[in-house]
C-alpha cells in the first residue's frame, strides 16, 4: 500500500459509541450505492446501519486516496443482519465456535453475515457486530482496491485497524484504539515480529491466532501513524511481492526487529494513542432507501439466507424443499421466483430452476438474476448430455448475453459466459477471454474468478499477469502454505515455463474429478 498524507492527526484514547436501541421491527431492505442489507429491525436502526456502512466505505476511500468507481453499484456487498451470534455460527456451520461474522468474496454477490447484537448486555459487547462487519468490510475493499499480495498479520491487523473508526457529530476517528484487543495484548501470549512476519495462521494455534490479530493491529497502527515506519512497510511490501520471504524482507525494510519489538510494546503501554481526526464534512452524505420486505420475501428470508451462504448438491435439497411451497404461493414476484431459480438450480433441479425464472421474466422481463440462472439451467444441461452442437451452446448463452445488456458490469454474468466454453469442452475465445478479465477486475475478491483468470494467462502466456493474479492467493492468510496458487507461483518464479505449470494443474484436477466452474 503506498503511503498517503494524513489530515487530521491527533491524540485520543475513546470508547465507541454504543448504537440506538431498536424499536418496532419488521424485515427490511436497505439500499445504498455500495450494500444491500436485509435486517428484521426498526426503520430507523437498519437506515443508520446502511449510513455507517456507506460512511465506512468512503472512509476507507478517503484515507486511501481512492477514486469511486461506477461500475461497483452493479457489484453491491449484500449484508444479512441475524438476530444474534449463535445464528452467525448456525449459517456458518463447522469451526464456528470463535465466529462472530463472517463475509465470502464471489462474483456471484460478494456478502456478509453479522449479529444485531453482541454477546452480552455491556457496552462495549454492542459494538461487537459493527466491529466485525467493519473489519469484514475492510478485506473487501483492500482486496477490491489492490493487487499486491499482503501478509497474514497485515491483512487481518489493517482490518483491524480499520474497525474501530468511529463517528462522532462532526467529525469521524481513524486509529481508535482496538479495545476488544486488550486483553490479549496485554495478558494473553504474544508473537514477537520475527515469528509475527513468518506466521501463516494455518499453523498457528487458536491462542497464536489472537495474538496475530491484536499484534497485528498493534504494528499496523504504529505504521499508519508514523512516517518513517509507513516508509519502511512500502519497502517491505514491494519487496515481499517480488518474491523475498517474509522475515527477510522485513530485517531489509525496518531493520532490527528486536527494536521493532521494543517500540510496538512502547506503543501499547503508551496512555494515549495517535490517531487521525477529520471533519465528516469531508465524505459524501450517504444515501439509503428502506422499504418492507414484500410478503413472499419475507416467507423466504431465513431460506435465502441460507443459500445464500453456500452450499452443495445434498445441502441445497432441504432449502428447496422448503421454498417450493413459498414459491407457490408467491409465483407473480419476481425476487422470490429468481430465489427459487437459484435453490432449485442448486439442488439439480434444472426443470424447476427454468420454470421459476420464466415466471420472474414475466413479473419482469429485466430481472437479470432470471436471466442468468434460466441461462445456467440450458449450460448444465448441455454439459451433463454432452452436447457437441455449437447451436445448443450458442442457444444457452443467448441468456447471458441478455442478462448483459441489462447490465454490462455483472461480474457473474461475465464469468459464466467464460466458463460455458470449458463447460463445452472447446477454447475461449477472445471475446470470453475479455469477459473473464472483465469480471476479475470487477470482483478481484473472488478467489476461484482470480484463480480461472491467473490459469487463463498462463494458458495465452501472459506470465506476469498470472504472476499479479496469484500472488494475494498465495498469501492469503487463511490459505494452506502448499495452496495451488502457492505452487503455481513457486514454478514461475523458479522460471519455469507457463506451460508446465498449466500441464501441473490439468493433472490435479483429473486427480481430483474437478469440473469445470458453473
Amino acid at each position: 500500500m503506498r503511503a498517503n498524507m494524513r489530515p487530521g492527526f491527533v491524540i485520543m484514547a475513546a470508547a465507541m459509541l454504543a448504537p440506538v436501541a431498536p424499536a418496532r421491527a419488521e424485515w427490511l431492505q436497505a439500499t445504498s450505492k455500495h450494500f444491500i442489507v436485509y435486517a428484521n429491525g426498526d426503520a430507523g436502526t437498519v437506515r443508520r446501519q446502511a449510513e455507517d456502512l456507506e460512511r465506512f466505505d468512503s472512509v476507507f476511500r478517503y484515507f486511501q486516496t481512492i477514486p469511486e468507481r461506477p461500475e461497483d453499484e452493479s457489484n453491491k456487498l449484500t449484508v444479512y443482519v441475524v438476530a444474534s451470534g449463535s445464528a452467525v455460527r448456525r449459517l456458518y456451520g463447522d469451526s464456528s465456535r470463535n465466529v462472530g461474522g463472517f463475509y465470502q468474496g464471489r462474483a456471484s454477490g460478494s456478502v456478509a453475515f453479522t449479529p444485531a447484537r453482541g454477546s452480552t448486555g455491556d457496552a462495549r459487547s454492542r459494538d461487537e457486530p459493527r466491529i466485525v462487519l467493519f473489519h469484514e468490510y475492510a478485506h473487501h475493499l483492500l482486496l477490491g482496491n489492490y493487487e499486491a499480495a499482503y501478509p497474514a498479520w497485515f491483512s487481518e491487523g489493517y482490518a483491524e485497524f480499520l474497525s474501530t473508526v468511529r463517528f462522532d457529530k462532526d467529525v469521524f476517528w481513524i486509529g481508535a484504539p482496538a479495545q476488544h484487543r486488550a486483553y490479549t495484548l496485554h495478558l494473553g501470549a504474544s508473537l514477537r515480529a520475527e515469528r509475527l512476519f513468518a506466521a501463516n495462521m494455518r499453523n498457528l494455534s487458536q491462542e497464536q491466532v489472537s495474538s496475530l490479530y491484536a499484534r497485528g493491529w498493534l504494528l499496523t497502527h504504529y505504521i499508519e501513524t508514523d512516517q518513517t515506519r509507513r516508509q519502511q512497510f512500502g519497502a517491505y511490501l514491494t519487496a515481499l511481492n517480488a518474491g523475498k520471504p517474509s522475515v527477510e524482507a522485513a530485517r531489509a525494510a525496518f531493520g532490527d526487529l528486536r527494536q521493532l519489538d521494543k517500540e510496538m510494546n512502547a506503543r501499547m503501554n503508551a496512555a494515549k494513542l495517535p490517531a487521525y481526526r477529520i471533519p465528516n464534512e469531508r465524505l459524501p452524505k450517504p444515501v439509503v432507501a428502506i422499504r418492507p420486505l414484500r410478503a413472499g420475501e419475507k416467507a423466504m428470508i431465513e431460506l435465502r439466507m441460507r443459500s445464500d451462504r453456500g452450499v452443495n448438491r445434498t445441502s441445497a435439497q432441504p432449502i428447496l424443499a422448503e421454498a417450493l411451497p413459498i414459491g407457490e404461493r408467491y409465483p407473480d414476484d419476481p425476487v422470490v421466483q429468481g430465489w427459487l431459480a437459484e435453490m432449485a438450480l442448486d439442488a439439480g433441479r434444472y426443470d424447476l430452476a427454468e420454470a421459476a425464472a420464466d415466471r420472474a421474466l414475466a413479473a419482469d422481463p429485466r430481472s437479470s438474476q432470471a436471466l442468468v440462472y434460466k441461462g445456467q439451467a440450458h449450460l448444465r444441461r448441455a454439459r451433463e448430455a454432452k452436447v457437441k452442437d455449437p447451436a445448443v451452446w450458442q442457444e444457452a448463452r443467448s441468456w447471458l448475453l441478455k442478462a448483459n445488456k441489462v447490465d454490462a458490469d455483472d461480474a457473474y454474468t461475465l464469468m459464466l459466459y467464460y466458463s460455458s466454453f470449458g463447460m463445452a469442452g472447446v477454447p475461449a475465445t477472445a471475446n470470453a477471454k475479455a469477459a473473464l478479465a472483465r469480471a476479475h477486475e470487477l470482483v478481484p475478491q473472488d478467489p476461484g474468478l482470480s484463480f480461472a483468470y491467473a490459469r487463463q494467462a498462463l494458458i495465452d502466456g501472459k506470465l506476469d499477469e498470472a504472476r499479479v493474479a496469484l500472488r494475494p492467493l498465495a498469501y492469503s492468510a487463511h490459505a494452506a502454505p502448499d495452496n495451488p496458487a502457492a505452487r503455481l507461483l513457486a514454478m514461475l518464479d523458479a522460471r519455469q515455463a507457463g506451460k508446465a505449470a498449466v500441464e501441473m494443474l490439468e493433472a490435479e484436477k483429473g486427480e481430483n474429478g474437478e469440473e469445470g466452474e458453473d
